[in-house]
């Protein structure tokens, strides 16, 4: 199963062709995964290990349809009802599930929808995780942005109308250090309200440096927190280190960060038990540090260049229906986002009963907005993408969309005084 991850190799030196062949073979070649890094910064923090005893006694089977009649006749969602609604059992009651969360979505948000933007200033990559197109053995364009070119970038996105960004750069410090990922956080908050943050993890004093060039969330994905799956799958690079990747949003709200995200990448294990452990970890840090904006993302993997094979096994879009919808029901005041991974024709529907986000107008390539907000093509460099997209509507189509699907899109919704 694991092989269908695999990149075309027909690109690497016969050195690096060994080396990647032995990283993928021979475990013993690889470093221990959950051994911190040098400069890595180790915190001493209760949250791990709650959530992943909770994952680890999580056996979705032995609920019953009367466990989910249950969680769904109460009035407060425990963490035993939301087991109950990720099992199987829960399946033939979607329908009630849907309506139930759709209660929840309108009494918190009415009937309001947040759009935003990602930015990719950077594909640079030093990590090998077989699953993404970046990874630093995928034979892709490279490309990092100069603040020229980021500003040109934003200002493009900024003259269509949006007011929300999100900066992500391939995870290599060597290409895309901290200070140049504050300096886009200057340039971001001359053009935008509200400054997103998806980059390879930072120690608390980064986190509190971004904080004060603009940033003023960060959403970090666990991709899976089975430890065990994870070391399979990130084979070489400091993502490697599971658990300081997984201590990352607590490190940004110790700096100051406003706001965290919290997402696996559904595909990669055990869905439903990736699925439990992405809003646990939302539920305990923000019982530990309740002033802080918590979201969730429940991304599956898309294909990407040079493998077309990865696809997000199990999860269809009734499962992740039924994973939105026990999210929305558990966790009423989180925000849900709904990339444009999935269709459109999923993301009009989910608006209405759990999600509370979506991108518009979005590139995982690098420098490539000007095309595709303008139409208008140049001769400049560009940087491949990191997977293949599925709902491409711009801004403007996201916005009417929304609008005709009776909610109210939102730009921006807090104020800097």
């Amino acid at each position: 199963m694991e092989n269908q991850f695999f990149v075309d190799s027909e690109h690497l030196s016969p050195e690096a062709l060994e080396k990647k062949h032995r990283l993928e073979t021979d475990p013993s070649s690889r470093k221990n995964h959950m051994e911190y890094m040098p400069g890595m910064e180790i915190i001493e923090s209760d949250i791990c290990q709650q959530v992943i005893q909770q994952m680890n006694a999580f056996d979705y089977s032995i609920y019953t349809a009367r466990d989910v009649r249950a969680a769904l006749d109460h009035e407060t969602c425990s963490v035993e009802d939301f087991k109950a609604l990720l099992s199987p059992a829960a399946e033939p009651f979607l329908e009630e599930m849907a309506q139930k969360a759709r209660m929840e979505t309108s009494k918190h948000f009415g009937n309001t929808v947040y759009l935003f933007t990602p930015l990719y200033i950077a594909n640079y990559c030093e990590n090998y995780c077989v699953y993404c197109g970046f990874n630093c053995y995928n034979h892709i364009n490279r490309m990092k942005l100069n603040m020229a070119e980021i500003e040109h970038e934003m200002k493009v996105i900024a003259d269509s109308g949006m007011e929300e960004i999100l900066i992500l750069t391939g995870e290599s410090r060597a290409q895309s250090d901290v200070k140049y990922i504050g300096e886009a956080c200057k340039l971001a908050r001359k053009y935008f309200r509200m400054v997103g943050l998806e980059i390879y993890p930072v120690n608390t004093d980064e986190y509190k440096y971004l904080h004060a060039c603009g940033a003023d969330y960060v959403t970090v994905f666990q991709e899976t927190y089975d430890a065990d799956k994870y070391e399979t799958l990130h084979l070489f690079g400091h993502k490697r280190v599971w658990p300081y990747r997984f201590d990352a949003q607590e490190r940004a709200l110790r700096g100051g960060m406003r706001g965290v995200a919290f997402s696996a990448l559904l595909g990669l294990s055990d869905f439903r038990k990736d699925a439990l452990a992405s809003a646990l970890h939302a539920y305990y840090l923000q019982r530990k540090y309740p002033h802080a904006e918590m979201s969730l993302s429940c991304p599956r993997l898309r294909p990407i260049i040079n493998n077309d094979k990865i696809n997000p096994l199990d999860v269809g879009e009734k499962q992740l229906c039924q994973i939105l919808c026990a999210y929305r029901i558990f966790l009423p005041f989180v925000g849900i986002t709904v990339s444009s991974r999935e269709s459109a024709e999923f993301r009009n529907g989910i608006v209405k009963i759990a999600a509370t986000k979506v991108s518009a107008g979005v590139s995982t390539g690098i420098g490539d907005h000007e095309s595709k907000y303008t139409g208008k093509e140049d001769d400049g460099a560009r940087g491949d993408e990191q997977f293949e997209i599925d709902d491409d509507r711009s801004f403007e189509t996201m916005y009417k969309d929304m609008s005709g699907e009776g909610l109210q899109p939102v730009l921006n919704d807090y104020v800097y005084v």
